[in-house]
């Protein structure tokens, strides 16, 4: 600070410096320049065209990666698109072909409830006349007993003993018939 002080009382102004230290700093100066521009700056420009051009690749790369990873989505929802009509489809037979199982099995079951129903009429039937027949008989061999020991004689003559049976009970049926 001195020296500032004795410079400034001289004349001179202390901001200015004197030139052959100006000169000197300026040489300096062109030297330090042309040595970075001549070896330091090809060197960071061809790093900075290195990162460019990595970080350019990387963006095209991510540009490919990501229009190959769109085109996989579109292919893979058309596929799921495909599958769910595929199983809607399938579902759809399914129900058709149950419905017409079902109908099938119903036709079946009806048709074998009317053979049952019909062998169970003509079993029915085939009893009934057989239960008559018996009746028939046990009534018959009851009447002639008993008109046999009304008349108080015999009444073994087979055919005889057929035609009373048989007009008996006819007699018997016309008045149940009359009743109803």
């Amino acid at each position: 600070m001195s020296q500032l002080l004795i410079a400034a009382s001289e004349g001179e102004n202390p901001l200015v410096p004197p030139i052959p230290e100006l000169v000197i700093g300026l040489l300096a100066f062109v030297i330090v320049f042309g040595f970075l521009a001549k070896k330091l700056l090809p060197n960071i420009n061809k790093v900075l065209e290195e990162r460019r051009e990595a970080i350019e690749g990387g963006i095209e790369k991510a540009e490919a990666a990501q229009t190959e990873a769109q085109s996989v989505l579109e292919q893979y929802k058309a596929q799921l698109a495909e599958a769910r009509h595929e199983a809607a489809r399938l579902r759809q037979e399914a129900q058709e072909q149950g419905a017409t199982l079902i109908a099938e099995m119903r036709a079946e079951g009806q048709r074998q409830r009317e053979e049952i129903v019909a062998a169970g009429h003509a079993q029915i039937e085939a009893d009934r006349k057989a239960a008559a027949s018996a009746l028939r008989q046990d009534v018959g061999k009851l009447a002639t007993d008993l008109a046999g020991k009304l008349v108080g004689e015999s009444l073994e003559d087979h055919a005889r003993q057929s035609r009373v049976i048989d007009r008996f009970l006819d007699e018997l049926e016309e008045k149940a018939e009359a009743g109803r």
